[in-house]
């Protein structure tokens, strides 16, 4: 009878052994620290999240521009209105709030629709270009585009023939290669007349006077350049008015002055 000792075993354990035992698993070492820093960097996310959501909802009133503005033009109120900008922007705009002070400024650079407004925008005197004068001029229809003129334009002035007197100056002569337009007053506003638009224009001073001439008598028209161009210095075309014929007619020698009435009608020699 064969017993367990005399079975022959090659060192591994039998089935019987083996039934019902578990392959014994490494302790898994925990790490409280690590825990800790994910937790921190969890809330710590979820922190700066909800606070660029909430600046980003912040949004303050600034000051934009309505209307076009000329260099050097006092700001008027009515070229402001309100907007509201991200308080994250980091430019310095002008609060809404200070408006009132704005219109006591004058703009420093051509002022477009839609612009922001900063403080390197104005200042507080005049910025016309040394060596420069505003010139008034009073318009009709006819003297300047159809669709009108705004603050900042570059335009041509030319002399034209007047209705109500003389200017001094021959029509077509360009009175003024390149002016910029300075301010725009539409009829019916400050009394001007109904069928008048006054154009304020900037112009190099040894120019105005002619222009100022011109102006007064009503024969000045207004041309607008495109970007970068000036009307050229060119004289209008003269026109030869046309000399009397001084050829003899056929009852006429060459030698012989002409006979009187009287000597054509008598035949008397």
């Amino acid at each position: 009878m064969t017993t367990s000792s005399d079975r022959k075993t090659d060192g591994r354990p039998s089935l019987g052994t083996a039934t019902g035992q578990r392959i014994p698993v490494p302790r898994r070492e925990r790490k409280p620290a690590m825990a800790a820093l994910a937790v921190l960097l969890i809330v710590g996310g979820a922190l700066i999240s909800a606070y660029l959501v909430m600046v980003s909802g912040q949004r303050v009133p600034v000051i934009s521009i309505a209307q076009p503005v000329a260099a050097g033009q006092r700001i008027p109120a009515s070229a402001l209105r309100e907007v509201q900008v991200s308080s994250t922007g980091g430019l310095d705009y002008i609060p809404w709030g200070d408006r009132a002070k704005v219109t006591q400024t004058f703009a420093t650079v051509t002022l477009v629709k839609g612009a922001l407004l900063t403080n390197g925008m104005i200042s507080t005197g005049s910025s016309v270009a040394k060596g420069s004068v505003v010139v008034g001029l009073a318009l009709k229809p006819g003297q300047l585009p159809a669709g009108g003129l705004q603050p900042g334009d570059r335009v041509a002035l030319y002399a034209v023939s007047s209705q109500g007197g003389q200017s001094g100056t021959q029509s077509g002569t360009v009175l003024a290669p390149v002016a910029t337009v300075y301010d725009v007053v539409q009829p019916g506003q400050n009394d001007i007349q109904a069928d008048q638009i006054s154009v304020s224009v900037t112009v190099p001073v040894d120019q105005a006077p002619e222009v100022t001439q011109a102006s007064s008598a009503g024969a000045v028209a207004v041309a607008l350049l495109p970007a970068g161009e000036k009307a050229p210095q060119t004289a209008p075309r003269q026109t030869t008015p046309k000399q009397p014929s001084t050829q003899p007619s056929a009852n006429e020698s060459p030698g012989n002055p002409p006979a009187s009435p009287r000597d054509r009608s008598t035949g008397t020699p």
